[in-house]
């Protein structure tokens, strides 16, 4: 296998992932010392610029999410990894949470036929280490400014089976796109058994309940047919333009 990993950062060892959930718990433990408070806001505030700094020029990309749990002879990883071949074929940059089981097969599918993969990885206390399929991985111990970079660089979303994570990014997702926080972004859920009672879900009992409008479930598109997602995250286009205007600037070190 050619390994092409190239880290923005170094990856994590026990201590840093252990700093990172005393972090977590400190932030979310409510108020705090004023200078306390001060200095973690300015550690957010790095974390978004180096986000900013290695994702700039990465091009448009769709970010796959799916469990961490599945091994490559699991049908979903397979999935996933035909849908990483299939975003590279067609000049999408893939972008995923870098992390093994789905992450790893699109990152794999992606690298296989030559396209860009990328994974935004998150520190943990069992140290989820970046898988190797990876051409730069960038790794945040916040969840929220890791989620930030998933939408901002993507123009879509492709979901497949997972757990509380992958439930956490799609909902987000499709509460962006419903309260138009963000425009021209499409979900597409593949693993149709997997996700079927959830779909039966939103679409009877949320829109019976009037929870949701009756034109909410249209935000998600459902298939098994890798053709159909790519057909819709194709024609949703992606904003190249903007990306053909930028230029690399040496004296800000950025390549």
């Amino acid at each position: 296998m050619d390994n092409r990993l190239t880290p923005s950062d170094p990856p994590p060892d026990a201590t840093l992932a252990s700093t990172s959930k005393n972090s977590d718990i400190r932030l979310l433990a409510g108020p705090q010392g004023r200078l306390a408070e001060a200095l973690r806001v300015f550690r957010i505030a790095a974390e978004f610029i180096r986000g900013f700094r290695a994702l700039h020029f990465v091009g448009p990309c769709v970010t796959v999410f799916g469990s961490a749990r599945f091994g490559e002879s699991h049908p979903y990883y397979n999935m996933a990894r035909d849908i990483g071949q299939r975003l590279a074929r067609a000049k999408l940059t893939v972008l995923t949470g870098g992390g093994p089981g789905i992450m790893e097969a699109a990152n794999r599918g992606a690298h296989e036929s030559g396209g860009t993969s990328i994974g935004l990885n998150i520190l943990l206390p069992m140290e989820q280490q970046a898988n190797p399929y990876v051409d730069r991985f960038v790794t945040f111990r916040y969840f929220f400014v890791r989620k930030v970079m998933l939408v901002k660089y993507s123009h879509a979303f492709i979901v497949l089976p997972g757990g509380f994570g992958t439930l956490d990014e799609l909902f987000e997702a499709i509460t962006l796109i419903q309260t138009k926080k963000i425009q021209r972004f499409k979900v597409v859920l593949m693993g149709l058994d997997y996700w079927k009672p959830l779909l039966d879900f939103i679409q009877k009992d949320m829109v019976n309940a009037k929870t949701i409008s009756g034109d909410d479930p249209q935000l998600i598109t459902a298939t098994d047919d890798p053709e159909e997602a790519m057909a819709v995250i194709t024609g949703a286009g992606a904003s190249s333009e903007r990306q053909s205007r930028m230029r690399r600037r040496s004296w800000l070190g950025e390549r």
